[in-house]
């Protein structure tokens, strides 16, 4: 799955319905990703942690999801 341009919390339950309806291995490509919201970081870090794979994942958005995922681990 391809992922662009920007994601926001508008575009989370969209992606979340795309995700359960896919079948077998996942893989997202978030090469041209311009911009993303905190929504969207957790909704990554819960897919990746489900297993799905994340491709291309710009910089930034490997640390926040690396962050939101210790501070959710920090905070159970």
């Amino acid at each position: 799955m391809r992922l662009s341009g920007r994601i926001t919390d508008e575009d989370v339950d969209v992606l979340r319905a795309a995700l359960e309806q896919e079948a077998g291995a996942v893989d997202i490509d978030l090469r041209d990703v311009s911009l993303i919201d905190r929504e969207a970081v957790k909704v990554l870090a819960f897919s990746e942690s489900n297993g799905i794979g994340l491709r291309n994942c710009p910089a930034y958005i490997r640390e926040w999801i690396d962050r939101e995922r210790a501070h959710t681990k920090s905070t159970e």
